[in-house]
């Protein structure tokens, strides 16, 4: 339809007696309506809270680091000082029961001035200003125990229903003297407060991959985890990004509902519909870092008409703002000085004086002090040890058990190579041929119990890295929690794994009849299962991405299996490289197992008649450096099992202080 269509259409109505945008308005009004007469229902907060920043002023510390760099070479003292701020002298106030929205283009800095009033990603920033609730300076700590905070991605772990998600998020963020019976009634409420009962037994998924709730419901999930603890401020970072309109307006509409009942609620929104701006109580116009405008649609309407700017009747009032406040490319010196007309204006009108002086303390002048203080959680724990690791080990037991295809596909992979195993090498003779195929198939069980564990284990911290930075963030559990029942989870299956491997392939190849020597080939490969997982974990935790993490895995390996003495003799390894050697579980597993197999083997026939050939097993672990003169064969075999237990102690302990260090320099 064009512009004149339109414009005939609007005149039809109003001869009419009709008039299309009073018509929006009253459905708007209807709703609001509604949602006054369900406001007894909702659940009130503990304390209302009127929050505000005066002076907020970032600069980029990498910024001023590159000017520094620069100016060691070419730049001058004048170039020096341009460093452009982020933020400059941002000053706004939030009440109790307002949907406050900070609007703005790609760059103004709603996102960066979000951050800062909540202490989050500020590392790299040089902050100077003043935060308060209710008048009273806040810190990092006490901002987090009265607000809540809903990230603009949506993270979950993906074969958890939505129900238990909420219980794990339950168990955690509610406070130990909640019962158990408490926290599942709180739950049950504020699923039904966001309306997600019809969808709490569905899978959340992953978008792409599988397939779960709809992108409004995870919004409304992720904001369902945060209102847990019925919390009295609530930040949101572009709430309405990726979904279509009606979900917007659905997730716009459900926020609206928390402020309704007392709470004040601040989101940012990169450019809403008619519908959407509908909703907001305050705006605040954001551009090129300054504050253009704060405060009702309709004082935005009579700011920008004394502007002789005012917005078109058949013209988005979100879209309009925005778009007078851009920076058009081949035109950035007009449009900046465009926009800095608007915030000096904004400056000087009584509006924005009235704010200023509400911001503003009369004791406290603004500084970088509230900033200095980085601490690497937000919210103190709620709960306990135990009861941290009892409900994460919960969570981490359901996302493999609830994930059967991957278990699957472990199971039949486990299976092939068993049963190839098991015919190729079926039933050796003892003999010096036999000797050759055994000594053969148990550097396949070496090879086997590496390869097809560290695969297993490549994706299980890279690829929930982010939710456990911002989980350990929030101070939902610690971080050896974390590390603990992942690893736990894990042990069950990989254990029953290779010993349905090396117990069947054992007893298909013939080796060293007797239990004992049975039970100990079992228990020497399942340790160095262990030793893998944990080098497994390392690669894991030190990558970014799972597919970095497999391009890692030859690279490590290989010196390890090469220097392992089944393709290269033990007593010819090259004086530097022994200490590689000395940290190869391939190398301590093949003597253990060398050992446990030919050390109580008195007979071996001899097909040829040769004078080297090996007629019974102390022979053998001679032939593959295992025993000798100077070689205490049973002492041998108790230092590998010793190696092979501090080598999976060494790998695991690694794995966790990368992980520690990860989450102690994290400041999402």
């Amino acid at each position: 339809m064009g512009q004149e269509d339109k414009k005939s259409l609007i005149k039809s109505e109003e001869a009419k007696g009709v008039n299309p945008l009073d018509e929006l308005d009253h459905n708007l009004l209807e709703w609001k309506e509604q949602l006054g007469q369900k406001q007894d229902e909702l659940v009130q907060v503990k304390r209302q809270i009127t929050f505000s920043w005066y002076d907020i002023t970032a600069h980029s510390i990498h910024e001023e680091t590159e000017h520094a760099h620069r100016s060691l070479c070419w730049c001058s003292a004048a170039e020096r000082q341009r460093s452009k701020p982020i933020l400059k002298n941002v000053t706004g106030v939030a009440y109790p029961g307002e949907l406050f929205v900070l609007m703005g283009s790609s760059g103004a800095g709603k996102t960066t001035l979000l951050n800062c009033v909540t202490f989050r990603n500020i590392r790299s920033l040089r902050i100077s200003g003043l935060v308060r609730i209710n008048s009273e300076p806040i810190s990092q700590t006490e901002l987090a125990s009265q607000s809540a905070y809903v990230q603009q991605d949506d993270l979950f772990v993906p074969c958890l229903s939505v129900k238990e998600h909420m219980i794990f998020q339950a168990r955690l963020r509610m406070s130990s003297r909640y019962t158990y019976e408490e926290k599942m009634q709180r739950v049950e409420q504020v699923m039904a407060q966001l309306s997600l009962l019809k969808c709490q037994h569905v899978l959340i998924g992953l978008p792409g991959i599988i397939k779960g709730i709809s992108g409004g419901e995870r919004k409304r999930l992720a904001l369902a985890s945060e209102l847990l603890m019925n919390p009295s401020l609530l930040f949101c970072d572009e709430p309405t990004t990726g979904l279509d309109s009606f979900m917007a307006l659905n997730v716009m509409q459900t926020l609206k509902t928390e402020a309704m009942s007392g709470r004040t609620v601040i989101c940012t929104v990169h450019q809403p519909s008619s519908e959407l701006f509908g909703l907001f109580d305050k705006i605040c116009l954001m551009a090129e870092g300054r504050t253009a405008f704060l405060g009702t649609a309709e004082e935005a309407d009579k700011f920008f008409t004394k502007l002789n700017a005012p917005c078109p009747i058949n013209f988005s009032p979100g879209d309009y703002y925005i778009q007078i406040l851009s920076i058009i490319p081949g035109r950035e010196e007009a449009c900046k000085k465009n926009v800095n007309c608007i915030c000096d204006a904004f400056e000087r009108s009584s509006d924005g004086i009235k704010i200023r002086k509400k911001a503003r303390s009369s004791r406290i002048e603004p500084s970088g002090e509230q900033w200095e203080k980085k601490v690497s959680l937000v919210n103190p724990y709620r709960v306990g040890w135990w009861e941290q690791f009892r409900a994460v080990l919960w969570r981490s037991w359901l996302s493999i058990r609830k994930n059967p295809k991957i278990t699957k596909l472990k199971f039949l992979s486990y299976l092939s190579v068993t049963i190839l195993i098991s015919v190729l090498y079926f039933h050796q003779p003892m003999n010096s041929d036999g000797v050759q195929n055994i000594c053969g198939a148990l550097f396949l069980f070496l090879n086997n119990s590496t390869f097809k564990n560290i695969n297993g284990v490549l994706v299980t911290f890279c690829s929930e890295l982010p939710l456990f930075l911002r989980e350990h963030k929030n101070g939902l559990y610690r971080t050896d929690v974390y590390f603990l029942s992942k690893t736990l989870a894990d042990i069950p299956w990989f254990t029953l794994f290779n010993v349905m491997f090396t117990g069947t392939c054992y007893l298909f190849v013939g080796m060293n009849q007797g239990l004992v020597h049975f039970l100990v080939a079992i228990g020497i490969t399942v340790l160095v299962t262990y030793t893998v997982l944990g080098l497994g974990y390392i690669l894991s935790v030190s990558s970014p991405t799972p597919q970095v993490a497999q391009q890692l895995v030859a690279v490590v390996i290989t010196p390890f299996m090469l220097l392992g003495g089944f393709f290269l003799d033990i007593r010819s390894i090259p004086s530097y490289l022994v200490w590689v050697s000395d940290l190869s579980w391939f190398k301590w597993g093949n003597i253990a197992l060398l050992i446990n197999q030919w050390s109580t083997i008195n007979h071996i026939n001899c097909t040829e008649h040769l004078s080297d050939c090996m007629s019974n097993g102390y022979q053998v672990l001679q032939e593959y450096g295992v025993a000798g003169r100077s070689i205490n064969v049973n002492l041998e075999f108790m230092w590998s099992i010793i190696m092979l237990v501090i080598l999976c102690v060494l790998c695991r302990v690694s794995a966790f202080l990368i992980l520690l260090y990860k989450a102690y320099n994290y400041d999402g």
